[in-house]
């Protein structure tokens, strides 16, 4: 098999991961609208509640685990605390910071999202793993492949 045969199949199983990751995402942005929330709203939802035990989730970690920059959370935030969705508090560790924190409002909210997500991925999930394992399985057949040329070069 040659390397452009194997880096074409690997586009073809990163095409189908990227489809499948898709797939869900879908899913996921028609339910939060179904249940009144935005994609972006119910994602930092979703990142407040399932922070790390014994971590804060301040404006910047939510940024970072969003992917989004430290204004937009800020206005992010803004539009949760007015839906009534999420508190601020004082950081513990740090006067400038404030700790966010779900209303039972929002965690009402987010676990009948989530269990809906949850059982979305018991049929999406599978799909999504195979596509992953032939992204990964591709990638070490070509790597295992690099190696072995290169060890028969020396």
């Amino acid at each position: 098999m040659s390397v452009q045969f194997r880096e074409t199949i690997d586009y073809q199983s990163l095409a189908d991961l990227r489809y499948e990751i898709r797939r869900f995402l879908n899913f996921s942005e028609k339910a939060a609208r179904a249940a009144g929330v935005e994609s972006q709203q119910h994602q930092a939802l979703l990142a407040i509640k399932g922070r790390r035990a014994g971590l804060e989730t301040t404006v910047g970690a939510l940024a970072e685990r969003l992917q989004i920059r430290h204004h937009t959370a800020v206005e992010l935030i803004d539009r949760l605390e007015l839906k009534g969705w999420i508190r601020r508090s004082p950081s513990e560790g740090d006067a400038r910071k404030v700790d966010l924190r779900l209303t039972r409002r929002a965690d009402k909210l987010l676990r009948m999202l989530s269990v809906s997500h949850r059982d979305e991925l018991r049929t999406a999930g599978p799909r999504l793993l195979r596509a992953l394992q032939s992204v990964l399985r591709h990638k070490r057949a070509l790597q295992d492949h690099k190696r072995a040329r290169t060890h028969r070069l020396r």
